[in-house]
């Protein structure tokens, strides 16, 4: 089995789900899910709220800064937060980190 391509998260990481995850509303359950390969994961409330930032265009550090802002929050604290889960999500399979577009 191929090992999949584990990133290392930081500010600077743009990351995004793989092409074999999607992040759906469950309407039966009425809860987020990520779905991949046999596998599901039920973000809580906050985690989905970072990972439809996930979009591989915006930085880490763009998500800390809109998140910051929206929650008037430490920035430093929610960057230590955010950092740790998308590293975790990583960890496990669940994000990457986008690839250069090249027109």
């Amino acid at each position: 089995m191929a090992s999949p391509r584990h990133i290392s998260v930081s500010e600077a990481s743009r990351p995004v789900l793989p092409r074999h995850a999607k992040l759906r509303f469950d309407e039966t359950r009425q809860v987020w899910v990520i779905l991949a390969p046999e596998r599901v994961l039920a973000p809580d409330e906050i985690a989905v709220e970072v990972l439809q930032l996930c979009d591989g265009l915006r930085s880490v550090a763009d998500m800390v800064d809109q998140l910051a802002a929206k929650y008037a929050a430490e920035r430093s604290a929610i960057a230590t937060d955010v950092v740790a889960m998308l590293q975790d999500l990583a960890d496990k399979g669940f994000l990457t980190e986008a690839r250069e577009r090249t027109s």
